[in-house]
């Protein structure tokens, strides 16, 4: 009897300490997760991005960095490769997801059940029969019942840390990319305004000289001399942007001590000549953008959550004892033992906590993530259709300035080099169209930069990690859980 009755305590206590092992190795892939992030990089940004985890793949990384670093002048698709590889932020949202993949496993894995021993009655004097062991194996059964849909649940939150990696990915591509447009503009800028300063002081000098011959009122010299200054003014702004926008583009690649002396082209590429058809961008978008795919996932996490409410709305707390008490008696100077074992189940009675507003709480989950759901996608459509007109619209304002504005104004500058070699207009006369041209050709260059930064805005507005935060609809989602 003593036997059988050990016997059925272990067999209900087994399967509880030994069930945790049965898919161990499910989620023990070191880079799990990661090969999803590096393949939505390699197809939306064409790039290589690497999760580093031990000291030989950051030297491999290092010496990569080094290499590329090694030209000259930094193109843009070399400062966002470097940025991938080298940016340590992004490292750290890789490590997010290396850590959700471990929530993962970890919901496979049953709770530990809790092993209790005591002893009493020892040494009491006058007891004919007095209890010695008792014994107990604790484990929680509501945690069994609801293991299936705790694992699915964690499944959905670790898909959705590997969209929201590769999120962060394309955002610091993206965020490179016009980091480095912005900052060869800058300096293209501070060419030209170079070139405008150099005409101003010889303009500054002369207006000096006609003055002290008499031949220059003194208002007028003021004219050219405030005009030098404003514009050396201008041009020490211009300088300032310019470094400004190479320490922001230096912050995105990570780099770190002689690495930041890197140089980066004094002006932008010519337009194209022509623009790239994305007739179906909206589509594109409605597919692709991971931002649309965390916001689903959203939904979905919800809705198990929702599930498991619901299955735990009368019973949060279920746990099943076995174990077993030995009594041991002395008669006659005989000393006899018998062991018994027993199985409780405890849980808690809800008399003051039905569960009701956990559901009402479950069920404006849902619909709050439904409804943003609903959103994203309406804003997703409109983000790419805004995108694409961006594009093509900054590409006809450019190609304006360039075949029309400029070739104008430099018309017009050569007529008046042709009128003032002909004595029919004067040297100031000349300088002014000078002048108009210089800023002719800012706006040029404005509008040239304006064009490749909304091609630049094209691929996260059909993939996602755009600037504009594509986490509020998950936090917003997770505010209401």
């Amino acid at each position: 009897m003593m036997k059988a009755r050990m016997k059925l305590a272990a067999t209900l206590a087994l399967p509880l300490v030994l069930g945790g092992c049965v898919t161990a190795g499910e989620y023990a892939v070191k880079n799990a997760g990661f090969s999803l992030v590096a393949a939505t990089t390699a197809e939306a940004a064409g790039k290589q991005t690497v999760w580093v985890q031990n000291q030989e793949q950051a030297r491999s990384v290092s010496e990569r960095v080094k290499a590329l670093m090694a030209k000259k002048a930094i193109d843009v698709e070399t400062a966002v490769q470097v940025a991938l590889l080298n940016n340590k932020g992004l490292q750290a949202a890789y490590a997010d997801l290396g850590e959700s993949a471990a929530d993962a496993w970890q919901a496979t894995m049953l709770v530990n059940p809790t092993v209790g021993v005591g002893l009493t009655g020892i040494g009491t004097p006058g007891l004919t029969a007095f209890r010695t062991v008792e014994g107990a194996i604790v484990s929680n059964i509501l945690a069994l019942v609801t293991r299936d849909r705790n694992i699915a649940l964690a499944d959905t939150e670790f898909r959705k840390a590997q969209l929201d990696a590769a999120s962060r990915t394309l955002q610091l591509a993206s965020e490179t990319r016009r980091a480095w447009i912005n900052a060869v503009a800058a300096w293209e800028t501070v060419g030209q305004l170079n070139q405008a300063q150099a005409a101003a002081d010889a303009a500054s000098e002369l207006a000096e000289k006609l003055g002290e011959s008499g031949a220059m009122t003194k208002g007028s010299q003021a004219r050219e001399h405030v005009f030098y200054a404003e514009l050396a003014g201008e041009g020490a702004k211009a300088r300032l942007e310019a470094r400004l926008a190479k320490e922001e583009l230096t912050r995105l690649m990570g780099l770190w001590g002689s690495d930041v002396k890197f140089q980066v082209p004094n002006r932008l590429a010519s337009l194209p000549k022509g623009l790239m058809k994305r007739d179906q961008i909206e589509a594109e978008a409605l597919r692709r953008r991971v931002d649309l795919q965390m916001a689903k996932l959203d939904l979905e996490a919800t809705a198990r959550s929702y599930n498991l409410t619901e299955a735990t709305r009368y019973v949060t707390d279920l746990n099943l004892l076995a174990g077993f008490e030995t009594e041991r008696a002395k008669e006659d100077g005989d000393i006899s033992s018998e062991t018994t074992g027993r199985v409780d189940l405890e849980f808690a009675i809800p008399i003051f906590d039905s569960g009701k507003a956990r559901m009402r709480k479950a069920e404006l989950a849902y619909m709050r993530a439904a409804n943003l759901l609903a959103e994203k996608a309406v804003n997703v459509r409109s983000e790419a259709r805004s995108a694409y007109q961006a594009y093509r619209a900054n590409y006809d304002i450019a190609r304006h300035y360039r075949n029309s504005v400029v070739p104008l104004r430099t018309k017009i500058e050569e007529q008046s080099l042709l009128t003032y070699n002909g004595m029919i207009t004067s040297t100031f006369e000349l300088l002014a169209d000078s002048r108009e041209k210089v800023n002719s050709i800012l706006l040029a260059i404005n509008a040239k930069r304006d064009f490749w930064l909304a091609e630049a805005d094209l691929a996260p507005a059909i993939y996602g990690g755009g600037a504009s935060g594509e986490t509020e609809v998950a936090a917003a989602a997770e505010s209401g859980n």
